[in-house]
């Protein structure tokens, strides 16, 4: 049996503004390449299918497309809700889904309820446990003490294996969304933690063969049967760079055979910028960039007016923009480099700020004193 592992598509997602799906659609329906050229049995989504609760009707179009190809190309699909997703929204026509071997495992009742795929050697029960929020679960579950989303995995995980006990010789895979202990997270992900409320450790999953992570960006391997396949795009700047993959897994008689990587291609590259404007502007070095996704940092002395519009000019996609010139500070914090100073001279030290060294002039000190006594005078006759 072999399976592909694949998770977080936030589909709806935008980067600064800029609208993905085009790259999302790209590389998901890409998914469909993989399984023919791989004879991949079944693809298992470990949650965060959309990027919201509420996913537009061109998100929801694009999921369509996307499962309509990789069940032509022969595979199974398996997927589970994320923090993200609306597990009622996703659980939609799910008995109509199944009919046609798209299986959505969204209900914590039926958590233990696996989707069973067969091959020459016995059954694979697939079980999708849906993103549990605890203080909505536990009672659910009946288990009111399961504060913590480790006391509600926990609890999940008991109902697993003791279906599994009732299948002797069945082979196992479970999908979970959490951040399970030991993992890397990136900056695109929404936390789900309270107090720490969130954090799982592995021992949690133990006594199944395979378990497909989602919820962390980054792909990565907390041991030999717990993965995570991270997201199939860069979803922020702090994953530029970074190469995105599914997991091809590979059951035989015995158990877990194997895993190996397979690379996703990236549509559009992310890339962060920094020098002066123009020098970005000007430097041919930065050709390469000219088609990527660009975060720009600025390092100008004085503000440029209208930078993103002249950036826009060479960098079409530049969707990010800071400014860290201005000079350098004594390294005291805001409050204290204005404790003991007048509103007046903050207010005066402002103006020469935005106007790159320029300070107020005398009748522009003395407008300014008129304004802030007004402002104390109203201040003290409420």
């Amino acid at each position: 049996m072999r399976l592909l592992h694949t998770s977080d598509w936030h589909i709806g997602r935008s980067l600064h503004g800029a609208d993905l799906l085009a790259e999302q659609e790209a590389v998901l329906s890409g998914l469909a390449r993989v399984v023919a050229a791989e004879g991949v049995d079944a693809v298992v989504v470990a949650g965060d299918v959309y990027d919201r609760a509420v996913p537009s009707a061109d998100a929801t179009a694009v999921l369509d497309r996307v499962l309509t190809r990789l069940r032509a190309a022969g595979a199974t699909v398996v997927l589970t809700p994320g923090n993200h997703d609306s597990a009622r929204r996703l659980n939609f026509a799910a008995g109509l889904l199944a009919a046609s071997g798209v299986h959505v495992r969204a209900t914590v009742a039926g958590l233990d309820e696996p989707v069973l795929l067969t091959d020459a050697h016995s059954d694979v029960a697939v079980y999708g446990l849906p993103y549990l929020e605890p203080e909505i679960a536990r009672h659910e579950m009946g288990v009111r003490d399961a504060r913590s989303h480790e006391g509600v995995l926990r609890a999940a995980m008991d109902r697993v294996r003791a279906d599994l006990f009732l299948r002797p010789g069945t082979r196992s895979v479970v999908l979970a969304h959490a951040f399970v202990g030991g993992g890397v997270a990136s900056d695109s992900e929404r936390d789900i933690c309270v107090g720490g409320v969130d954090l799982v450790p592995a021992s949690v999953f133990d006594g199944v063969d395979y378990v497909a992570l989602g919820h962390l960006h980054r792909p990565q391997s907390l041991s030999e049967r717990l993965r995570y396949s991270g997201s199939p795009l860069p979803y922020s700047f702090g994953e530029a760079g970074q190469d995105k993959q599914a997991w091809l897994v590979d059951l035989d008689a015995g158990g877990l055979a194997g895993v190996r990587a397979v690379p996703l291609p990236l549509p559009r590259a992310l890339t962060v910028l920094t020098g002066t404007l123009e020098e970005l502007l000007a430097d041919p070095a930065h050709a390469a960039a000219e088609e990527a996704f660009v975060s720009a940092r600025l390092t100008d002395a004085v503000r440029p007016a209208d930078p993103m519009r002249r950036l826009r000019t060479r960098f079409a996609h530049c969707v990010h923009l800071e400014w860290s010139g201005g000079g350098p500070t004594d390294g005291r914090s805001y409050q204290e480099r204005l404790r003991g100073r007048g509103d007046l001279d903050v207010a005066g030290e402002f103006v020469g700020h935005v106007r790159g060294g320029v300070g107020a002039t005398a009748a522009e000190r003395a407008l300014l004193a008129r304004a802030l006594g007004a402002a104390a005078r109203e201040e003290l006759a409420r």
